[in-house]
C-alpha cells in the first residue's frame, strides 16, 4: 500500500543576504538550520532564497508568509511587487536588520511605505552593545501569539535597537513585546550611550492592517575583539523567544497555536 502523504498547511519563504555583518550572517544560518527542523514538526514547508530578483508576483504566490531574515529589496520593482503581496493578504515576518534603515548608510530611509506605514518605525536611532539578553515584558498578553508566554522573560542575547518613531503613538501598531525596567541599564559598552538606563524599547509588534510581525532579535554575538570571529551566542534555543516565535509563525499561517511548543 502506498504511503499517505500529509499535505503541509503552509509555506514559508525566507529571504536573506548574508553579507554585511558576521553577527547576522550567523544569525541566517542559525535560522536556516532551525526552520527546518520547526517545518518538519509543524508539518509547514520551508525554503530560502538569497536572490531578491525572486521577490516578483510570480514567485511569491507559491507561498504564503514570507520572511526577511537579515535585509530588505532594494530594487523599486521588488519593493512594489512585496507590498502588493501584503496588500492582498500575504504574511510577512522580519527580524532585527529587516528593519534597519539611516540615511547616509547603504541602507537609507528610502522605502516610505515600508519603514513608516508598514512597520512604522521609521528609521534606526541607536542600539545597545554588546550584545546581551534582556528581561522582556509580554505587552498585549491579549494577543494569539503571546498568550501562552509568561508575563516577563529573559531572552537571548541580542543588541537592541531603539526606533525613530513612537510606536505608542501610532493606532495601527500593536506591540508584543518590549525591554522590560528590570533589564536596565542594558548594554555594557564600551561606549556610553551604548548602554540604556531607562526608556521604552518596543522588540516585537503587529500592524493591524497586515499580516505581519515584526521581531527585533537576530544579532548573534561574535569575538570582533580577538579577531577569532567567534561565535559567542545564538538567537535560538530559548524556550520562551523560540515559542513566540513558533507561535507567530503559526498565526501568520492561520494555524491553531498555544500548541504546547517545546524545542
Amino acid at each position: 500500500m502506498a504511503k499517505s502523504i500529509l499535505k503541509v498547511k503552509f509555506s514559508v519563504i525566507a529571504f536573506y543576504t548574508a553579507k554585511n555583518d558576521r553577527a547576522h550572517i550567523s544569525y541566517v544560518h542559525e535560522a536556516n538550520r532551525w526552520f527546518p527542523k520547526m517545518a518538519a514538526k509543524y508539518n509547514f514547508s520551508y525554503d530560502t532564497t538569497s536572490n531578491w530578483a525572486n521577490m516578483n508576483e510570480k514567485f511569491l504566490a507559491r507561498y504564503q508568509i514570507v520572511l526577511f531574515l537579515d535585509t530588505r529589496p532594494e530594487d523599486p520593482v521588488q519593493r512594489l511587487a512585496f507590498q502588493q503581496y501584503m496588500e492582498k493578504g500575504g504574511a510577512w515576518m522580519g527580524f532585527h536588520f529587516a528593519a534597519f534603515s539611516l540615511a547616509g548608510s547603504t541602507f537609507p530611509d528610502n522605502w516610505n511605505w515600508y519603514h513608516h506605514q508598514f512597520l512604522g518605525s521609521g528609521s534606526y536611532g541607536s542600539n545597545t552593545w554588546r550584545p546581551t539578553s534582556a528581561v522582556l515584558s509580554v505587552e498585549n498578553s491579549k494577543h494569539p501569539v503571546t498568550r501562552p508566554l509568561p508575563p516577563v522573560f529573559r531572552s537571548s542575547p541580542n543588541e537592541w535597537y531603539r526606533w525613530e518613531n513612537d510606536l505608542r503613538k501610532n493606532p495601527d501598531i500593536d506591540i508584543l513585546l518590549a525591554v522590560d525596567s528590570s533589564s536596565f541599564p542594558l548594554g555594557t559598552g564600551p561606549k556610553a550611550h551604548e548602554i540604556w538606563y531607562n526608556g521604552y524599547y518596543p522588540v516585537a509588534w503587529s500592524n493591524k492592517k497586515y499580516k505581519m510581525i515584526y521581531v527585533n532579535m537576530g544579532h548573534n554575538d561574535i569575538d570582533y575583539e580577538h579577531h577569532t570571529n567567534k561565535e559567542l551566542s545564538f538567537t535560538f534555543g530559548n524556550t520562551s523567544q523560540d515559542k513566540f516565535i513558533m507561535e507567530g509563525l503559526l498565526w501568520l499561517g492561520n494555524q491553531k497555536i498555544n500548541s504546547g511548543f517545546k524545542n
